[in-house]
């Protein structure tokens, strides 16, 4: 079976969704049960990575915004857009866009609806493009993959989505993400980027969602005292983030902006860590968590949307909408030791539940069903 997979969001880089795309190409074409050939928009611009640069590939040069535009003409214009991907028996979309294919069956990758829950936190063209097609999208779509319960439950009571077209594959964590013991490997890192000797970690694209000004009150709450403590944002700017930076005066010199830390430093990033926090008001799984908890990191996160169900017992939870909460559980996570080699140990084995050879199995499995092929 010739597979095509949108892997548009990896080759430009686009924080969480681009991760997804990245670990599931390279977990599926490790197998190679089928053949594999990758999509991606505005070819110039693209940053290919292994196993990327060695599939086959389509390309367009439109970048996002006139791709967009032509696939939402085509679904008005009920005109098909199948010549696009010749010889394909099946296309992957991962980043919610589907073009608009009559003969070529489609899975679709539903990673969250924020755009539903807090609409202020997506520049309004994209609101707009989103509340247009997604429920075209889902539509379309022959089955449907949600990365967490929590989002299938929101696409079946938002959009009256079939229940058994929806499949829940949760994400997976890369082996490399664990304990770093090279000293000369973190101290590197910790150079490269200009890091504290002791720092909280947030790791992630910095917009109105994850909640920073928040995080930046809680960490400005703390009662305790640690010597040279410092919280580091690590992640590129989103969108509407002029709050986020405005609130993040209030900190001085007590907080650092990495901006984009590369993949490959990510694991010695976590290890460095006192504690990992991820405050975000909604997320569709919410990978850092389980990133952090790999490296023997200690996890604080939210209380809402599909972080609970991700980071089960293995994290401090918090309610991201009350400060007092957060800085309780920063505390917490910093000062009792007793609990911090609890959630190491807890975090650690959580996170081996959640791989992405587990996840390719059961995105190959669907493939072969949506296609009706015999696997």
């Amino acid at each position: 079976m010739r597979v095509c997979i949108d892997v548009s969001a990896a080759v430009h880089r686009r924080a969480g969704l681009g991760r997804y795309a990245q670990e599931l190409i390279g977990a599926l074409a490790a197998n190679a049960e089928n053949e594999y050939i990758t999509f991606y928009h505005q070819r110039g611009q693209a940053h290919l990575a292994a196993p990327i640069d060695r599939l086959p590939h389509i390309t367009t040069p439109l970048s996002v915004k006139p791709w967009r535009l032509a696939t939402m003409l085509a679904y008005f214009s009920n005109t098909k857009m199948d010549r696009l991907f010749p010889g394909i028996h099946l296309f992957h979309a991962t980043e919610h866009l589907l073009p608009r294919l009559k003969q070529i069956p489609a899975v679709f990758t539903l990673h969250d609806l924020i755009f539903r829950f807090d609409p202020g936190s997506h520049k309004l063209l994209n609101r707009i493009y989103l509340n247009l097609m997604m429920p075209r999208f889902l539509r379309a779509a022959r089955a449907i993959i949600a990365v967490s319960e929590c989002t299938k439950r929101d696409a079946v009571r938002l959009y009256n989505a079939p229940p058994d077209k929806i499949h829940v594959i949760y994400e997976g964590v890369e082996p490399r993400f664990k304990p770093i013991q090279d000293a000369q490997a973190l101290e590197s890192v910790r150079r490269k980027y200009k890091l504290p000797a002791r720092f909280v970690l947030y790791v992630g694209t910095i917009e109105p969602r994850k909640n920073l000004p928040a995080l930046f009150q809680a960490f400005l709450n703390l009662k305790f005292q640690i010597s040279n403590l410092k919280l580091v944002i690590a992640g590129k700017k989103g969108w509407l983030t002029e709050e986020t930076f405005k609130s993040a005066q209030a900190l001085g010199d007590r907080v650092l902006f990495t901006g984009y830390v590369a993949d490959n430093d990510l694991p010695a990033l976590y290890t460095l860590a006192e504690l990992a926090v991820l405050p975000s008001v909604y997320e569709g799984f919410g990978l850092p968590v389980l990133e952090a908890m790999s490296c023997g990191t200690p996890v604080a996160c939210s209380n809402v949307s599909s972080l609970p169900e991700i980071a089960g017992e293995a994290a401090l939870l918090f309610n991201p909408h009350d400060v007092r909460s957060m800085t309780e559980a920063l505390e917490r996570g910093l000062t009792d030791e007793t609990l911090r080699a609890s959630l190491r140990a807890r975090g650690l084995a959580r996170a081996g539940q959640f791989t992405w050879g587990r996840a390719a199995r059961q995105t190959q499995e669907l493939y072969c069903q949506a296609a009706n092929f015999a696997s």
